[in-house]
């Protein structure tokens, strides 16, 4: 064999195997361009000067422009590889929201790992028992998460890698300073496949115990595509964030964050002028709050004759925010601003958003008992309205869809929607549906509504919130929002007493601060008042018996959803106040 044809066989068998071992390391669809980071890296590298995110606390300000945010991600993901981390794997996340929050998720994103993002608010028992399902194998936290780790051993059992942010106590963890100082400056993506979990969530456990949410990569991208074109989110703008975890798709949008200080886990106890002054020292073009911050931030707005004279994209989050308040808000704007509100959930999100101008439009017909209305599909989302009654299906079946103006169940389809749950095979048969072409899922989001003759979706309440009446099941939102037009309701929230199938409406009302009717014969006036309001809709003229409470129980994360469940054991306990015609 000539030393030629020698040469060029070993050039072959080299090319040969590196194909081969490229092959093996890189199964068909496995891509550095789905992975979520991708959308992150393009952002940071068209603007790499620009400012990604801002930290705001007391008179104290931290910034970091996208080059930073990027090298610091960067050193982050190659420093934790040399420490043993690997893609797939899952990643407890306890990190205050702010800069590090936001440059150590990304990091993960860019490693391949999956971070576990436990919100403090669902208390510590929920918290410790979803710790526990998920079973992470690492843990990155601040000193009181590594403190808890010692104490309650059993949830973290799984964790074999910990890592602190901050000031930390000697032999909790080692430090993420130490292993960011570690990483090279260049770490590049980690190829995924679309599918793979980019993330795990958790429900509100408004309706029950928070149950783990795995999002994938393509679905990530997926509500990043969909927040663009339903709130026309452009790169460059500032955004205020109170809801931190919307602060990843800031990144991804090209957006700057600012974190104005906000505790995450107690949203109602935010100074309302200091949030203000963030605001507008930041001159901040979006404001991304729960309602609980919306309503104390327009209160004071509205008490020290304030504006909101930079926000032109106002979006509620979490829950519906009351018309009046939206009333309220749309005043404090621009004349070019608008308040947005999307409908969706930890599993699917935008299903749907609506404006405050619509929804200003639709005030009638809210405080007549209608519902409250959330808006059209969002792009790449179809939604049906399921027959409540079809309980036991497995696969989608439009048999058992209802026509416009039929109240059902909620069904979404799309890029945005789960395919499961963490752990949770029951859950997972109750809330998934296969469609028959065998390649997607219908997720039933749990909640009642119905379409309107203009194509507008109505959410009526949760259907494990339906009150369960010899006529069926009743749905209680509608028949709230006509109370809560009236000048001392603060809240209020329909329960039944009584057996199920023959339950009994009880109407429970949070007075407003200053409003409770506690001298003689004030409540029954108040009660008479009441009464006076229910005649004013058919949905609600049968409501005769009313009670008080001083404050409605509501879940932490939004400090807006109300927990019935908790409310209705306590009624069953009371005697309410009746009113008869």
């Amino acid at each position: 064999m000539s030393s030629v044809c020698a040469e060029f066989l070993e050039q072959h068998l080299r090319a040969a195997t590196m194909t081969a071992a490229n092959q093996t390391a890189k199964p068909p669809g496995l891509e550095t361009e789905h992975n979520i980071a991708a959308l992150f890296l393009a952002q940071t590298r068209a603007n790499p000067g620009g400012e990604a995110i801002v930290e705001r606390k007391d008179a104290k300000r931290r910034s970091l422009s996208f080059g930073e945010l990027e090298e610091r991600t960067a050193r982050m993901a190659s420093g934790l590889a040399s420490q043993g981390l690997k893609a797939g794997e899952r990643v407890a996340l306890f990190v205050p929201p702010g800069i590090e929050f936001v440059a150590i998720t990304w990091a993960l994103f860019r490693l391949g790992a999956i971070p576990v993002l436990a919100d403090p608010g669902m208390g510590r028992t929920r918290l410790l028992a979803a710790l526990e399902r998920t079973a992470p194998t690492a843990m990155i936290g601040a000193g009181r998460a590594l403190l808890a780790r010692r104490l309650f051993p059993r949830s973290f059992r799984s964790v074999r890698r910990v890592f602190g942010v901050g000031h930390m106590l000697p032999g909790l963890g080692r430090s993420m300073v130490m292993v960011e100082s570690s990483g090279q400056d260049q770490h590049s993506l980690q190829p995924v496949l679309a599918d793979d979990t980019a993330a795990i969530l958790f429900t509100s456990g408004s309706t029950g115990p928070p149950k783990g949410v795995p999002i994938s990569h393509s679905q990530l991208a997926a509500e990043v595509r969909g927040l663009r074109a339903t709130l026309g989110f452009e790169p460059g703008e500032r955004d205020l964030c109170g809801l931190p975890a919307f602060a990843l798709f800031d990144c991804a949008l090209g957006i700057t964050s600012v974190f104005p200080g906000v505790d995450p886990a107690r949203p109602a106890n935010a100074d309302p002028a200091a949030l203000l002054r963030v605001m507008v020292e930041e001159r901040t073009s979006t404001g991304f709050l729960s309602p609980a911050l919306w309503r104390i931030l327009v209160a004071h707005c509205i008490g020290n004759n304030k504006t909101l004279p930079h926000l032109i994209r106002a979006v509620s989050a979490g829950a519906p925010l009351d018309i009046d308040v939206v009333r309220q808000l749309r005043s404090l704007l621009p004349e070019e601003g608008e308040m947005f509100t999307p409908y969706g959930a930890t599993e699917a999100l935008p299903v749907t958003v609506i404006s405050g101008t619509e929804l200003v439009d639709l005030t009638d017909r809210i405080k007549a008992g209608e519902g409250t209305p959330v808006g059209r599909a969002a792009p790449e989302v179809e939604i049906r309205i399921l027959d409540p009654a079809a309980t036991d299906l497995t696969l989608m079946d439009p048999a058992h869809c209802l026509p416009q103006g039929s109240v059902g169940e909620i069904l979404v389809r799309g890029p945005i929607v789960t395919q499961s749950y963490d752990a949770a095979p029951e859950d997972q048969a109750a809330a998934k549906l296969a469609d028959p072409d065998g390649a997607t899922h219908w997720h039933r989001m749990g909640d009642m509504g119905c379409f309107d003759a203009q194509g507008i979706l109505w959410f009526l309440g949760r259907k494990s919130h339906c009150l369960l009446t010899s006529r069926g099941l009743r749905p209680p939102v509608g028949v709230e929002n006509v109370f809560l037009g009236h000048e001392s309701v603060a809240r209020c929230a329909l329960v039944g007493r009584g057996a199920e199938g023959a339950e009994q409406a009880v109407l429970i009302v949070e007075p407003k601060p200053g409003q409770t009717p506690n001298k003689p014969g004030a409540r029954e006036a108040f009660v008479a008042e009441l009464r006076a309001r229910a005649q004013t809709s058919p949905m609600s003229e049968d409501i005769e018996q009313f009670l008080f409470h001083p404050s409605l129980p509501v879940d932490p994360r939004h400090n807006s959803k109300i927990h019935r469940g908790e409310l209705k054991a306590w009624a069953a306990t009371q005697t309410p106040l009746e009113v008869r015609p």
